[in-house]
């Protein structure tokens, strides 16, 4: 069994927002594996099941807001009896140019209150993350302000062409593994910005 938890905040004013990445790309998720929408209520949590090539799913979206996720995901794994391997984490990433996709085994939060709050409370840092790249915040802008603001019309058309690829490297990462997802996905550029370099892109 797999836990995948898209991170974000709940509520509409949130819907299509850059930290909300997780929660659409989860919404995809739902869709392919023909679970219906993700709003069965669980503690902390909306919550959907489903399976995948045999693979039993739970596909949740914390409702305790970002940077409390952890509650959620302690909460989650606790009651599935889940271990940090079985879990996978998606969620935006701001060091990551807006149509990047990026998949680790573990790591560290970098500077992710979601994230951060997923480690404090899990206690471990071996879980999957599937990392949305929505860019850096323009200068002179916070980056709270920026995760927390919509996109314009020209990133929306790069940021939705990442989606169903994030949809698909979950499910590779479910069915085929972390290092085939990683080698897949890693070094993929999905779109980039009109008068962007992708050659720059790592």
């Amino acid at each position: 069994m797999k836990l995948i938890i898209g991170l974000g905040n709940p509520g509409p004013q949130y819907e299509t927002t850059r930290h909300n990445a997780g929660f659409l790309v989860l919404d995809l998720i739902g869709d392919s594996i023909g679970c219906g929408n993700i709003s069965t209520e669980f503690g902390k949590s909306l919550i959907a099941t489903g399976r995948y090539r045999g693979e039993k799913l739970i596909l949740a979206k914390p409702q305790c807001y970002m940077n409390r996720s952890g509650l959620a995901v302690a909460e989650l794994a606790a009651a599935y009896g889940s271990c940090p391997e079985e879990i996978i984490i998606i969620h935006d990433d701001v060091d990551l140019d807006l149509g990047r996709l990026r998949i680790r085994a573990s790591g560290g939060h970098g500077g992710h209150k979601g994230v951060l709050s997923v480690l404090n409370e899990l206690g471990a840092n071996n879980f999957c993350r599937v990392k949305i790249g929505v860019g850096r915040p323009p200068e002179g802008m916070d980056t709270p302000d920026y995760v927390l603001s919509v996109f314009d019309d020209s990133e929306w058309d790069v940021f939705k062409k990442v989606l169903p690829v994030a949809r698909d490297a979950v499910l590779t990462l479910v069915v085929q593994g972390v290092q085939e997802a990683m080698n897949r996905y890693n070094r993929t550029t999905v779109a980039v910005l009109p008068g962007s370099n992708p050659a720059k892109l790592e």
